[in-house]
């Protein structure tokens, strides 16, 4: 198995950070450069980027729940459902997260239920996806159905509810611990409860259970005059590092992190702010090193699209969004691997997405990938690493916005938990 060079958490984290900070407003700097300067000093007070000899806590015996990184041989998933699915309101989180040619969508259907007729197609795709799964050898599990279409109040908002088709998005699996993400648009406040009657089944298997600070979702933690009028908008902002996402209190939805055993990823996004990721990393100190990565992305919400390590030392790196810190991977010994162009055509409805979803591809192990089957040239680059392709048509599930691995939240996967990064 691949030994790769450190990685250094401590001084590459406040690196990201200042980078970030650099363009943030003068009184958000100062919170920035004190949060990182403990991530430095944690890191320094070690005086080696690996963790200690001793390995973490054994798993329980007997526990369902244990995933270190995104590729180990996957033996038990939760797949996501797209019944009752809601188009969120349209409110100002949810402008800065899509793209201007649906805002009429979502101003028309905000609230209500996706096209029904959509909707059942995703429906499908999905329940076969679930089969296929299950003839690979892996154990399936679903949340429960909800009608998201209830609105619901708190004393700092009101909104309607949206899915639970993208369990990648609220939960976070991290050797035998379930961490309950707590998520940032107000339409995904109750999500949670479609997973409840899961996780309380893990639990009493052994399984940690750990939700994250709930957060108020009041209009403070919103920026009210995003200022969002075009791409170049979008790019302009996400390179002086703000977002519709303030700092107020702590939010993140999990997708925004990836696994590589010891060392985790994530990025600062529009639903992931640095208070949620700066939560994590305490949270997952000392086992575990979260590492801030950016992106040239108009619009960054959930890296998976953008930055998914498929192996030990190999990542798919979206040539349209690159990695400000991809250096750092290609020195340490990675292969990065730029996906080609996606084929999806233009007049597919993608409400909640972008096209690369072709990349948001779920692997079973490292040599099994499950894939769109309307991506010929993906597929064909899977092939030439010597990893075989199990093709799954899921196109209206991707309207929805997520790919297999948005789809997915890896329960079990046959493996140890290694550092990749010493």
């Amino acid at each position: 198995m691949l030994r790769v060079r450190c990685l250094r958490g401590g001084s590459r984290g406040a690196e990201a950070a200042h980078y970030i900070g650099s363009r943030l407003r003068g009184a958000f700097t100062g919170w920035v450069q004190r949060t990182f300067q403990s991530t430095q000093a944690a890191a320094a007070s070690q005086n080696t980027c690996a963790a200690d000899d001793k390995a973490a806590s054994p798993v329980p015996k007997d526990c369902l729940v244990c995933s270190y990184n995104e590729w180990d041989p996957l033996e038990e998933v939760i797949v996501g459902r797209a019944e009752n699915a809601c188009v969120p309101p349209f409110s100002v989180e949810v402008k800065a997260n899509t793209y201007e040619k649906y805002w009429g969508f979502y101003q028309k259907f905000g609230g209500h239920s996706f096209p029904k007729d959509h909707l059942k197609k995703a429906i499908a795709e999905i329940e076969e996806m679930c089969n296929i799964l299950k003839g690979e050898g892996v154990i399936v599990k679903r949340p429960d159905p909800i009608d998201w279409s209830v609105k619901y109040k708190t004393p700092d908002f009101e909104s309607t509810g949206m899915y639970a088709a993208m369990p990648r998005d609220i939960l976070l699996v991290v050797g035998n611990e379930i961490i309950e993400a707590p998520m940032a648009w107000r339409a995904r406040f109750f999500e949670y409860r479609a997973y409840r009657r899961l996780i309380k089944d893990y639990f009493n298997s052994g399984a940690k259970w750990t939700t994250a600070p709930k957060p108020t979702m009041a209009d403070e933690l919103y920026d009210q005059n995003y200022p969002i009028h075009s791409v170049e908008d979008r790019h302009k902002l996400a390179a002086q590092g703000k977002f519709v996402t303030t700092e107020f209190e702590p939010c993140f939805d999990a997708a925004d992190f990836i696994r590589a055993g010891r060392d985790i990823f994530v990025q600062r996004s529009q639903v992931t702010n640095h208070m949620g990721i700066e939560w994590m990393r305490r949270h997952l100190a000392p086992d575990y090193r979260v590492h801030i990565i950016s992106f040239k992305d108009p619009n960054p919400m959930h890296i998976d699209a953008t930055f998914n390590i498929i192996g030990p030392g190999l990542v798919l790196s979206n040539p349209d969004r690159p990695c400000h810190q991809i250096e750092l991977f290609k020195k340490a010994g990675w292969t990065v691997i730029q996906p080609p162009v996606p084929l999806i055509p233009d007049d597919h409805p993608l409400w909640m997405s972008s096209k690369w979803l072709s990349m948001n591809v779920l692997m079973l192990d490292e040599k099994r990938v499950m894939v769109d089957a309307n991506e010929t040239s993906i597929q064909k680059m899977f092939e030439k690493l010597g990893i075989s392709t199990i093709k799954v048509n899921i196109r209206h599930a991707n309207s929805l916005g997520g790919g297999f691995h948005c789809w997915t939240c890896d329960i079990r996967r046959r493996g140890t938990l290694q550092s990749y990064f010493d």
